[in-house]
């Protein structure tokens, strides 16, 4: 845990003052405000960590900051105030002016923030000619220092790639060296490692970290994991639903909230356990995969070798009714070519998948169909895996009245579903976009459920939310598998995660299987070196131990 108070401790003019700040929402929205009278201080050479669920205004706050509000939302009353200069209302000039400078940002897409055509050395040197700074040489030498200074391999190289070929820590490590090209005061991270892998995010924090103590930064990190506020952090501002709720030093905080939210916040963080699940009695057989390959790769050029991938590599393991086997392991390690080669979404290269008795891994694609609906996935983004276009209620049937349920029977199933996943009836009329990231992966759910399937593949099911409704959607998982007593491949790179809703966990490294067993076994006695390095990384684990 971070235990430097000295900005606070030292008290006097903050670099950063937000003064009951109170930025409108449109008329129609569900409540007035996006942020409502939020007032906190930011002192130099400090980290300050905002957390929140989504919609608490965590990322509004730093727009605002910024001087990046949309057009639709507006700050209505409140002062921003930097070094003591008012910056709230102030001119697209001057705000251009400060923003890099004086205030900089990470965000949290990295793939979406920086620009595809571009190359990333391009995009640096873009930060710098903005503001006029430096020459064409001077800039050339200050890209391969910050580029080095961000950790990035064989800078000279790196600086001509394009976003889509570095993996999402480069990315976000590029996105670090942008912020940091005109030396700012005052860093500001929109949740920077959210959807990265455990090690990954470790690395970027420490990244943070070390910049931020080297350079006397201050940095405004903005999180909903509160691992990462006890590795980061020197003080905290907890919001909810627009409005400040607590604020204090982190070991206060963390160790003794006063707040209800904040200690709702707290007790959803998962933790690894250090008790076994409950054993069942052994159930039928559903699918056993023996020696399964998948290897990815194209065709070489007279100039070029052919790059080969093995992404499956003689993977073996079963799973029974009833039972839950997590793959964890790195972008990269084969999680989630796995799930696709099981869902024949990806011919095998070799291997044999028993499912339900039957090899599916010879089966072509026609011979497959029937068996099709028994093995359903949940996908990771519940935004992008529900068509927009359609309703709730056309999203959970067309499937099912494609494989022949009548209309009638698959609406009726379709409102018992829903209610299952604790949504009402009402949500059938319903279009994904009135829902929140809960609400969908709700309704993703209950669209896997539709066809009463013998085993489900959760790749990444909860990454892409908040802590308390990743606890929900995590809770309401293990309610349906006792109440159907379905099979379950639970893909994640969160182990805190997997080891409160798996049976046994299997442990992926560039496509091999590296450690098997059950989450105690792996998370609290590793014996792979690989795992041993996962479980290191894991946000918050000092903390965990002191709670």
């Amino acid at each position: 845990m971070a235990n430097s108070t000295k900005g606070a401790e030292r008290g006097g003019e903050p670099l950063l003052a937000v003064e009951r700040l109170t930025v409108s929402l449109p008329s129609n929205m569900e409540r007035a405000f996006a942020v409502e009278d939020v007032s906190f201080k930011l002192h130099a050479g400090e980290i300050l960590c905002i957390i929140g669920e989504s919609g608490s205004g965590k990322s509004v706050t730093a727009n605002a900051v910024m001087g990046l509000l949309p057009s639709t939302i507006r700050v209505t009353s409140g002062k921003i105030l930097f070094k003591g200069q008012e910056i709230t209302g102030a001119t697209e000039t001057t705000l251009r002016g400060l923003r890099g400078r004086a205030v900089s940002i990470i965000f949290q897409d990295p793939l979406s923030a920086l620009n595809p055509l571009m190359t990333v050395g391009a995009q640096i040197v873009e930060v710098m000619r903005a503001h006029n700074v430096g020459d064409r040489d001077s800039r050339a030498l200050r890209v391969l220092e910050l580029l080095e200074e961000v950790g990035l391999p064989e800078p000279p190289l790196m600086q001509h790639q394009y976003p889509f070929r570095l993996s999402g820590g480069q990315r976000q490590r590029v996105m670090i060296a942008m912020a940091l090209a005109l030396d700012p005061d005052v860093l500001i991270a929109d949740e920077p490692t959210t959807a990265l892998d455990v090690t990954t995010q470790a690395q970027i924090l420490e990244l943070i970290r070390k910049i931020q103590r080297r350079k006397g930064m201050s940095v405004m990190f903005i999180t909903h994991d509160f691992g990462v506020v006890s590795e980061i952090a020197d003080r905290v501002v907890v919001m909810e639903k627009g409005k400040l709720v607590e604020q204090g030093l982190t070991a206060d905080v963390l160790n003794r909230p006063s707040h209800p939210y904040t200690q709702r916040l707290i007790a959803a963080v998962p933790r690894v356990r250090s008790l076994e699940r409950e054993k069942h009695a052994a159930q039928p057989m559903v699918i056993e995969v023996d020696k399964l390959n998948k290897i990815y790769g194209g065709q070489g050029s007279f100039f070029t070798k052919a790059r080969i991938v093995h992404a499956v590599n003689d993977v073996s393991f079963s799973i029974r009714k009833g039972q839950t086997l997590g793959i964890v392991g790195e972008s990269g390690s084969g999680k989630s070519s796995l799930g696709r080669v099981l869902l024949k979404l990806a011919e095998p290269d070799s291997g044999r998948i028993m499912f339900d008795g039957r090899d599916i891994a010879a089966m072509s694609a026609a011979a497959f169909r029937p068996l099709r609906p028994l093995i359903q996935m949940i996908f990771q983004d519940p935004f992008a895996s529900l068509n927009p276009r359609h309703t709730v209620g056309r999203i959970l049937t067309v499937g099912p009245v494609a494989h022949g349920m009548a209309a009638a029977e698959a609406r009726s199933k379709a409102l018992r579903l829903l209610g299952t996943v604790r949504l009402d009836r009402g949500a059938y009329d319903r279009f994904p976009h009135e829902f929140s990231g809960g609400q969908r992966q709700r309704i993703g759910i209950a669209r896997a459920l539709m066809f009463d399937p013998l085993l489900l593949v959760a790749d990444e099911a909860v990454s892409a939310l908040d802590v308390s409704i990743q606890a929900q959607i995590v809770q309401l998982l293990t309610e349906i598998q006792r109440d159907t007593n379905v099979a379950m491949m639970f893909i994640t790179h969160d182990l805190r995660v997997a080891s409160q809703i798996c049976d046994e966990i299997a442990v992926m490294y560039k496509g091999r299987v590296v450690e098997t067993g059950t989450p105690v076994q792996v998370f609290r006695d590793p014996q792979n070196d690989y795992t041993k390095r996962l479980v290191a990384a894991i946000p918050g684990a000092d903390w965990e131990r002191a709670a």
